[in-house]
């Protein structure tokens, strides 16, 4: 059963829906694996949990965001 793994933070349902369809498509004609077989992780992580350089992801887009 091959196995897919997202990593991202907050994504909304209906890009979760898409991302699920898309990956397994893909990954289904690259492989020569039916669709059926795979399974699709999404874990979706506060960006307190990231770090970039040696800062908060959260902090990193903030400090973006007022530029």
């Amino acid at each position: 059963m091959p196995f897919i793994k997202l990593e991202a933070g907050s994504i909304d349902k209906e890009k979760k829906e898409k991302l699920i369809s898309e990956f397994t498509k893909i990954a289904s004609e690259t492989l020569g694996i039916p669709q059926e077989a795979f399974v699709v992780l999404i874990k979706e992580n506060p960006m307190d949990n990231w770090g970039t350089g040696g800062k908060m992801l959260s902090k990193v887009l903030a400090e973006k965001e007022n530029k």
